[in-house]
């Protein structure tokens, strides 16, 4: 008995001076693993260029949010991103092509203003031609552009897509310069933020407009036709901006078609309208509120549609959309119904016909069993 507590102390003493010489080392590691598996750890004087905390990218997103007009969002876009990386541009995309609108970050900003990026090939095409998020290395970008701007010190870079209407309106390059400062997780939540949001707006106007068109009419004497412009003003966010070197490449003014490229479904819809007025037999009153109701109706889908288009596609394949959308799309209901359950364009059920035509895109089947008919 003894001796086995005699070697018991031994091994204690052998074990004791082990761990007195390894203890720094294991200590060290310890604390490296344990911040490896942490998801984020808190930001220190002297890790700034890993980018501000989560309240920052909020203030960003809600900075962006709180423009009204295309212009202040794609601003405060760039003004947020510059805090996520040390060079961020804009470049629009039109007709197949791509052109510098503004920059933060680059010394002389203004260069990047109408310069014409490769869309052909390199990481500006793979976010183009995917509209995926495309991170690369500067070698791969277009030689004209690192020629003219030179690339980040690390060589990493980053070109995200903002898409409209399942279209790319504009490509986001981002590096980070000499500081090494890019957070790819956040300049992608902007990017989506931003282009959520430039859809509500869209959305917004097109309400306002529709309630525009649906005031009586006052004659006037030789009225003059509505300019054809007017039909870009969802899509086409840098409608105002012509880059002078491609004003060179078309001899002549864009005909309509191509201003329509990006134009809303709406007004689209609008255009190839029956002249027939189907409410023509009603009162005054009555056939304004069957007219709102259907426009409040198309909202409300518009919306449903913009914040989950995922589950709209993987609904219209499985033929189970109602089952994915039941939440957003009862809620929805029950906010039509509040407006006009109880008027005169109850009987018209435009909830319900507008969310066949849109989402199911005029495909019954495609709601599944459990849709109300």
């Amino acid at each position: 008995m003894a001796e086995s507590k005699e070697l018991k102390q031994i091994v204690e003493r052998a074990v004791a001076q082990v761990l007195e010489r390894h203890l720094p080392n294991l200590q060290a590691e310890l604390v490296e693993r344990v911040l490896a598996e942490l998801p984020a750890a808190p930001a220190s004087d002297d890790s700034i260029a890993a980018g501000p905390s989560s309240d920052g990218l909020v203030q960003a997103i809600s900075t962006i949010h709180a423009g009204s007009t295309q212009k202040e969002i794609l601003k405060a876009l760039l003004e947020a991103g510059i805090t996520y990386a040390s060079r961020v541009a804009l470049f629009v995309v039109k007709g197949g092509a791509a052109n510098g609108w503004q920059a933060r970050g680059f010394g002389d900003d203004d260069a990047i203003k109408d310069f014409p990026l490769d869309l052909a090939a390199g990481p500006a095409s793979h976010a183009y031609q995917n509209r995926v998020v495309a991170p690369a290395n500067i070698a791969e970008m277009d030689r004209r552009f690192v020629k003219q701007f030179g690339g980040p010190e690390n060589e990493q870079i980053l070109v995200l897509p903002l898409v409209l209407k399942d279209k790319v309106a504009a490509l986001l390059y981002a590096d980070g310069g000499a500081e090494n400062r890019l957070d790819p997780g956040s300049l992608e939540v902007l990017v989506m933020s931003t282009s959520a949001w430039l859809e509500v707006t869209s959305l917004r106007k097109q309400a306002a407009q529709r309630e525009i068109e649906s005031a009586p009419a006052i004659e006037h004497p030789a009225p003059a036709p509505a300019p054809v412009h007017s039909v870009s003003a969802f899509n086409d966010p840098f409608a105002a901006h012509t880059p002078k070197h491609t004003a060179k490449a078309v001899p002549e003014p864009e005909p309509a078609a191509e201003v329509v490229e990006v134009a809303s479904a709406a007004t689209a819809s609008a255009a190839a309208a029956p002249a027939t007025d189907p409410f023509a037999g009603l009162s005054a009153e009555d056939a304004d509120t069957h007219r709102k109701a259907q426009r409040f109706a198309r909202l409300l889908v518009d919306e449903i549609k913009l914040y989950n288009q995922a589950k709209v596609n993987e609904g219209r394949r499985n033929k189970d959309l109602y089952d994915r959308l039941k939440e957003d799309i009862d809620k929805s209901r029950a906010t039509f119904q509040k407006r006009y359950g109880s008027s005169a364009a109850a009987s018209g059920d435009y909830f319900q016909k507008e969310v066949v035509r849109s989402l199911a895109e005029d495909d019954l089947s495609v709601m599944g069993a459990n849709f109300k008919k």
